[in-house]
């Protein structure tokens, strides 16, 4: 079962990963990405500015699959 991460509107994928403590700091999540540990809506991410908006989905290997979810209710859909 996929984890939900709440977030304000949207946010940079790298910035997702240290903000859900899935990375400690912006170097490794940066190596993350880079080496393609790093999946968005079943797609390999190599962005790390990608921006991630309510309902996008991030898997991470060996971490498991995190859903975005907006706090606000106005998801911009």
């Amino acid at each position: 079962m996929p984890n939900l991460v709440q977030i304000d509107d949207k946010i940079k994928l790298d910035q997702f990963l240290k903000w859900s403590r899935l990375a400690s700091t912006g170097g490794e999540s940066k190596h993350m990405i880079k080496n393609g540990l790093v999946r968005v809506n079943g797609v390999t991410e190599a962005r790390r500015g990608r921006v991630l908006k309510h309902g996008d989905v991030v898997q991470i290997e060996r971490e498991g699959e995190y859903v975005v979810s907006s706090r606000s209710t106005d998801t911009g859909n």
